[in-house]
């Protein structure tokens, strides 16, 4: 059986989501549609897919058990995920679901409503590397999480050539609508994902966050360029989060627990390895054994994509379990609560500014079902 997917927007992201397409069988585009007319016919001639002249016709031709990918510019996401929403659409959306919390709640009550299903970017956490830190953690192999580090830091962008960054279809960086909408907007979900499908819901956020490098693009205040969160969940360890386009490259996450420290060195690869730190007392030192010792999940996982540009990410993961929960009628790891409760997360750390404080989340997520492959 053939899944059919609809994009619409296909800016910088959308050519990821085709490279990924390439490494899944049983996924056809349907159709696409972007409201800037140059754009779509570059991208569908590099593709070779069809495109829609718009967002009517593009609903008119979309078949009711398929999955719309809504991959417009985060100030958009609202309007169209709404739009198909109504329409009795299945959607999956890149990260927020809204940039406004009020937005994203009416978002999951229509969705709710209708029974449909309403997923949110990133989708990493059905890949590789959260799956077999997810696996160690049920395993128990360092033994009870107390305290968790996830850097999300890209080192200094403002000084980067990213005027000069092109998709493979020739579409730019959109480096104002990253300034504008901030790298918590759009990287924290990297690992808040992991982290919600681990342990569940998110109790209380206590954040701050800035722009430390003012008028970047000449245009005035822009999002925060920093951010950081301690998050304490209801049921696990507390977690430090830090997300910037100031700092020195860092994607890594440290689980410390009561034997020791599991961890990963790379967010945006599915594939990157998983270690686990024994702690042992050496001649009366406490520590960390240098000599990490690998985890692996045995077997097939999942298709791989190779590396372009920063990432190595399958981005088709997310829309192939949506289309497969509406093929079998199951529940999606991606659920409706895990899109909203994330969304509110991101936005408590994005808004949090100087004085910050404490938060307490008024949503909710189960914790995710493991990939059969990562059992």
């Amino acid at each position: 059986m053939t899944h059919m997917v609809s994009l619409i927007g296909c800016g910088f992201v959308a050519d990821l989501y085709m490279r990924s397409l390439q490494a899944m069988d049983g996924i056809e585009v349907m159709g696409v549609y972007d409201r800037d007319s140059a754009r779509l016919s570059a991208f569908c001639a590099h593709w070779n897919v069809p495109s829609q002249p718009d967002l009517a016709s593009l609903l008119d031709a979309h078949p009711r058990d398929g999955l719309i990918l809504n991959l417009t510019n985060p100030e958009a996401h609202f309007e169209v995920n709404r739009t198909c929403l109504e329409a009795g659409f299945h959607v999956y959306s890149e990260k927020p679901l809204a940039t406004d919390l009020d937005d994203a709640k009416a978002l999951h009550a229509l969705a709710e409503e209708k029974s449909l299903m309403l997923a949110s970017a990133p989708c990493s956490v059905l890949g590789e590397a959260a799956q077999t830190l997810g696996h160690a953690l049920r395993h128990d192999v360092a033994g009870t999480p107390r305290l968790i580090y996830a850097e999300l830091d890209d080192g200094f962008v403002p000084q980067a050539a990213y005027s000069k960054w092109m998709s493979e279809s020739g579409a730019p960086w959109p480096y104002e609508d990253e300034f504008r909408v901030g790298c918590t907007l759009e990287h924290a979900g990297y690992y808040l994902s992991w982290l919600i499908s681990w342990f569940g819901s998110v109790q209380s956020v206590t954040a701050a966050s800035a722009e430390t490098i003012p008028d970047k693009t000449g245009q005035g205040p822009m999002a925060p360029d920093f951010a950081t969160a301690t998050l304490f969940f209801k049921n696990g360890p507390v977690a430090r989060l830090t997300c910037s386009i100031v700092a020195p490259h860092d994607h890594s996450i440290r689980i410390i627990g009561d034997r020791g420290v599991l961890g990963c060195d790379a967010a945006w690869d599915n594939g990157a390895k998983v270690h686990f730190a024994k702690r042992v007392t050496l001649r009366r030192r406490l520590m960390e054994l240098p000599f990490k010792r690998r985890i692996r999940i045995p077997g097939t996982t999942h298709p791989k994509v190779k590396r372009w540009g920063a990432a190595a990410m399958n981005f088709m993961l997310g829309p192939a379990e949506i289309l497969e929960a509406i093929k079998t009628g199951r529940s999606s790891r991606l659920s409706n609560d895990h899109a909203l409760h994330m969304t509110e997360v991101t936005l408590a750390m994005q808004n949090a500014g100087q004085t910050g404080g404490a938060q307490l989340m008024t949503t909710t997520a189960e914790r995710m079902e493991p990939m059969p492959w990562a059992l």
